[in-house]
């Protein structure tokens, strides 16, 4: 008696628990998304958004208008470039790469299917074979994790990236604004020396200034002409360099208003204990380490597992000949390891977890280091913007200011007050480095710590703004005695 054609109840039984698990594993609603948001919301106090539809962008949009239409200020710069740096939303594309890999190692290959007909004078033979691929239904749940990991170490690392673009954010709006007060002071102090240069001129010709002094003041105005216009240069390039962080275009780019000088020096510098355990359990590429010396040691296994045998198939046939009817059968195809048994695959894998786990430690070397190097930079770097605070720019301006009584009484020759002009640039341009390396310096910290600082809350207190030194004040004073 002929045998049906169709598979026997086992096979479908077998069938319907392949497709069972073919099917477990799939896409998530987020996309992965949901770490990168909530470290920035976190860690950051800030918002960001994975660009996908023309909704999500007409959104952003409207958000980055509102923050343009006020003054921008630190936190405000790095919102905008979390919600429109390209690159970083190019990162984000990562996570749908690695999570599309995680769910294609959930799903099964699909099965092969071989059909042949021959017939030879009055005999026919018909012959349909399915074939699955067993080794992989075996290693799938393992293969699975694996890629599981990876993509949580994707999502970790593209957290990490978000944190890094906050990050470069802050230090470009810090040395724009410093570069646009270094430059504003530029344009008070060539206004100065011109004003000094003139007044030179016109004592020379009454006979009370020699041709050498009148030489010097006009070399001094001519250098300070060459100073601001690099002045100048500098504030345009760090302005672009901010506006690209960001990710402006078009009129956005130059709608932005920035403040006229940086925060104020906090008024004492919080005490942070054990910063480096505090980085160890916080940092994101700290983190993504471990998991991927995981990922390569499930690897590992998986090649020592399948080292010997690579490849199985097992296949249903159900074949018809006029001669003997119909027949149903089973075949398994198996890779014999004759000439390769596998050594070579495992050796490779055992370097690849090696490498993994000398990585790991070389990037906590590198975290601890960092930590250690951002803090004394931080440190130093506070230390002397308060000393600039407390006692260079209160100094200067008292000479400044004595100087100006003692020439109005008559008691201090105009070439004390010019020289003094002179000196106190210096004073004013080393206050403006000092606040800016010092933000830069709290800026790296951050990072080196994992995206922010460990909880303390501290007031500020103004500092004397390096107008107070403006040598246009002088010249306007030595002005006003000679009319007198």
């Amino acid at each position: 008696m002929n045998r049906p054609m169709f598979p026997t109840p086992r096979v479908l039984a077998i069938a319907a628990a392949v497709l069972l698990l073919a099917g477990c594993t799939t896409f998530s609603k987020d996309g992965g998304f949901a770490t990168v948001s909530s470290t920035a919301s976190e860690r950051l106090g800030k918002d960001t958004a994975l660009i996908a539809t023309d909704q999500d962008r007409n959104a952003v949009a409207k958000r980055t208008d509102e923050l343009l239409a006020k003054p921008l200020d630190m936190d405000d710069a790095v919102q905008i470039a979390l919600l429109n740096n390209r690159g970083l939303q190019a990162a984000y594309s990562e996570l749908g790469i690695a999570e599309a890999d995680w769910v294609q190692a959930g799903r099964l290959p699909n099965p092969g299917f071989s059909f042949s007909r021959a017939h030879g004078g009055s005999d026919l033979s018909i012959s349909r074979t399915f074939t699955l691929g067993l080794m992989n239904l075996l290693t799938m749940p393992l293969a699975t994790r694996i890629e599981s990991r990876r993509f949580e170490r994707t999502r970790l690392l593209a957290a990490d990236t978000m944190l890094k673009v906050a990050a470069d954010a802050r230090r470009a709006y810090i040395d724009a604004v410093a570069a646009k007060q270094s430059a504003a002071y530029a344009v008070q102090v060539t206004d100065a020396a011109q004003a000094s240069a003139e007044l030179a001129l016109r004592m020379q010709q009454a006979g009370h200034f020699s041709k050498l002094d009148y030489a010097r003041e006009r070399a001094f105005y001519a250098e300070t002409m060459a100073q601001g216009a690099r002045a100048q240069q500098v504030a345009v390039a760090a302005r672009e360099k901010l506006t690209r962080s960001m990710g402006l275009w078009g009129s956005q780019a130059s709608r932005y208003v920035l403040p006229d000088r940086l925060p104020d020096l906090p008024r004492a510098r919080p005490e942070l204990p054990d910063l480096e355990r505090f980085a160890m359990s916080h940092r994101l590429d700290i983190q993504a380490a471990k998991l991927h010396t995981q990922s390569v040691a499930s690897s590992l296994g998986l090649s020592k597992t399948t080292r010997f045998i690579n490849a199985l198939d097992v296949g249903y046939q159900n074949n018809f000949t006029t001669s003997d009817g119909r027949e149903q059968g089973y075949e398994i195809n198996v890779e014999i390891p004759v000439f390769d048994w596998g050594g070579a695959k495992v050796a490779r894998a055992e370097s690849i977890y090696l490498q993994a786990v000398n990585r790991l430690g070389e990037t906590a070397i590198d975290a601890r280091s960092e930590v250690r190097e951002a803090y004394s930079a931080y440190t130093s770097n506070y230390e002397l913007a308060r000393h600039y605070r407390d006692e260079v720019v209160p100094i200067r301006k008292t000479i400044s200011d004595e100087l100006l009584l003692r020439y109005n009484g008559m008691l201090a020759s105009v070439f004390e007050l010019l020289a003094d002009s002179r000196e106190q640039i210096g004073a004013v341009n080393g206050a403006i480095d000092a606040l800016k390396d010092y933000w830069l310096a709290e800026t790296d910290l951050q990072q080196a710590l994992g995206g922010r600082l460990p909880p303390a809350t501290l007031a500020a207190t103004p500092l004397s703004p390096a107008t107070s030194l403006s040598p246009a004040t002088q010249t306007a004073s030595i002005h006003e005695s000679k009319g007198q």
